[in-house]
C-alpha cells in the first residue's frame, strides 16, 4: 500500500517544498474568494496544511485513505497543541456529516485516481460543500509526469533514511500512468538499516477531461493556474479553483 512506510518520513523528505509559503498561497486565495473558515483537506497525508491553516484561524479537518498517514498527522498536530479532526476516507467516495466552506486537495491527491473516476470523485466532493463552497485541488502536469518523473530514478540519501524511487511510464486503455517503485532504507537505533518497499501509481490527467468532470459534478471552474499562482504553461503543477453552484 502506498504510504504504509513512507508516511513516517514524508514531510521530512519533502522539507524543500516550503509548506509555509504554499499554505499562505491558499490562505490568500481563500480570503479573496470569501470562502469561509471551515475546511477539509482531502488526501491530507501527515497534515501539514491542516496544521498551518489551523494556526491561521481556520477550523480544519483532514481526510486520507492511509491509516499510517493519519496516525502521523494526529501525532504532529497533538505535539503542536492544535485541534484538528482527522478522518479516514477515500477521495472517490468521500462523505462528511456536514458540509464544509471549502475543500483543499493539494499535492497530487487526484493523480492517484484514474481519469475515469474523476467525475464521481468530484460529485462526492461537491456533496461535502455548502452552496457556493470552494473546491481547490492540484494535479501534477502531464509534462512533469511524462518528462521529469517517468523513466527516471529519484534518490535522496540522508544519514537516517535513504529514499529511492524507480519510475516507469505505463500506457493503458484507461490512460497513462507513472508507476513508482519506492524503496526506503531506514536506520534503526542499533545502527542497522531496514528495507521497506511500496508502490505508488499516479495517473496522468489532461486539462479537458478534468474540466468536463468538474462540469458534470456541478462545479464551476473559476480559474486554472500553475504552482503558487504562476503561469500554467510550463508549470509542474496545475491548480483548479472551483465553486459549487
Amino acid at each position: 500500500m502506498a504510504y504504509e512506510y513512507l508516511a513516517e518520513w514524508f514531510e521530512y523528505l519533502n522539507d524543500d517544498c516550503d509548506y509555509q509559503k504554499w499554505s499562505q498561497y491558499f490562505i490568500r486565495g481563500l480570503g479573496e474568494l470569501g470562502a469561509g473558515k471551515r475546511g477539509l483537506e482531502l488526501g491530507c497525508g501527515s497534515g501539514a496544511f491542516c496544521r498551518l491553516l489551523t494556526k491561521n484561524g481556520y477550523t480544519m479537518s483532514g481526510m486520507d485513505v492511509s491509516v499510517p498517514m493519519l496516525t502521523k498527522a494526529a501525532r504532529l498536530a497533538a505535539e503542536e497543541g492544535l485541534s484538528v479532526s482527522f478522518l479516514q476516507g477515500d477521495a472517490r467516495t468521500v462523505r462528511t456529516p456536514s458540509p464544509f466552506d471549502f475543500i483543499l486537495a493539494p499535492n497530487d491527491c487526484y493523480n492517484y485516481l484514474p481519469t475515469a473516476q474523476l467525475a464521481g470523485a468530484f460529485r462526492h466532493a461537491a456533496a461535502c460543500l455548502r452552496r457556493g463552497g470552494i473546491l481547490w485541488f492540484d494535479v501534477s502536469s502531464p509534462c512533469k509526469l511524462r518528462t521529469k518523473v517517468a523513466d527516471t530514478v529519484c534518490a535522496d540519501d540522508r544519514d537516517d533514511v535513504t529514499y529511492l524511487s524507480f519510475n516507469r511510464l505505463e500506457r493503458g486503455s484507461g490512460g497513462d500512468a507513472v508507476i513508482m517503485n519506492v524503496t526506503l532504507f531506514v536506520r534503526e537505533k542499533d545502527g542497522r538499516f531496514f528495507r521497506y518497499d511500496e508502490v505508488h501509481t499516479q495517473y496522468i490527467h489532461e486539462e479537458a477531461p478534468i474540466v468536463s468532470a468538474l462540469q458534470s459534478a456541478g462545479l464551476r471552474l473559476l480559474r486554472v493556474e500553475g504552482h503558487l499562482g504562476e503561469q500554467k504553461a510550463g508549470s509542474d503543477r496545475w491548480n483548479f479553483v472551483c465553486r459549487k453552484a
